[in-house]
């Protein structure tokens, strides 16, 4: 059946894949404090916070390396490595025992924060959409196929601003591992193929200005580049 929509419905949003496919992105959800350091660096406990979870729009996606613009109502903006989970089959209440299942790959992405608009949603009790789902925050390397890579578990997550090293962590320092934030997310909401799931990033988050270049990497998995402009 054809839709007569009032206006031209917007692309689909994609992230391209090793080996030349695309792969069609549905939702981008994200983890809050899930590296030890890094949760105490944000003035959090690990030792006793569940996994909590946020979005970003499809569209902020930034794929092959392109430019990201600073964003508008920031002076303090600042980047986070993460290892992205790429859902390729969908489930509810899915069990961590069964949760690997359900992922297609992985890939190297970046939960760009507008740092100072969060602060001041936490301190007043808001949400925090503003700080992390605004235009071009979610740069992304190639989606790598679990079938090729396996299901990283360790391994060396770093970033360069400019050449020097400002995060550097290791995936064994995970809280909630993989299968368990699968898991964990699947209970608020059906997961779907062409989900994407940030894990997470290690301690070592700071600003970043226009001009900046960025090269984040995983052991394992890939890369992800972008510069500020």
């Amino acid at each position: 059946m054809m839709v007569d929509y009032v206006f031209a419905p917007p692309p689909q949003a994609a992230a391209p894949v090793a080996g030349g496919k695309s792969f069609p992105v549905r939702r981008i959800f994200c983890v809050g404090q899930n590296y030890a350091a890094h949760t105490r660096e944000m003035g959090g406990d690990p030792t006793r916070e569940p996994p909590f979870f946020f979005a970003k729009p499809a569209d902020a996606l930034v794929t092959d390396g392109a430019d990201a613009p600073y964003p508008s109502l920031t002076k303090n903006l600042h980047h986070e490595i993460e290892l992205v989970v790429a859902i390729g089959k969908g489930g509810v209440d899915i069990p961590a025992a069964a949760a690997l299942d359900h992922v297609y790959g992985y890939a190297a992405g970046l939960d760009m924060t507008r740092r100072d608009i969060q602060a001041e949603a936490r301190k007043a009790g808001r949400p925090w959409d503003m700080s992390k789902g605004f235009d071009f925050s979610a740069p992304l390397g190639l989606i790598h196929a679990a079938a090729q890579i396996g299901h990283p578990k360790t391994g060396r997550i770093s970033l360069q601003v400019n050449g020097a090293v400002k995060q550097d962590g290791d995936l064994a320092d995970l809280i909630w591992s993989v299968p368990e934030v699968v898991a964990a997310l699947s209970t608020f909401v059906a997961l779907s193929p062409g989900d994407l799931i940030f894990t997470g990033t290690p301690s070592g988050v700071g600003p970043v200005v226009a001009g900046d270049a960025l090269v984040g990497e995983i052991a394992g998995v890939g890369e992800v580049r972008t510069k500020i402009v």
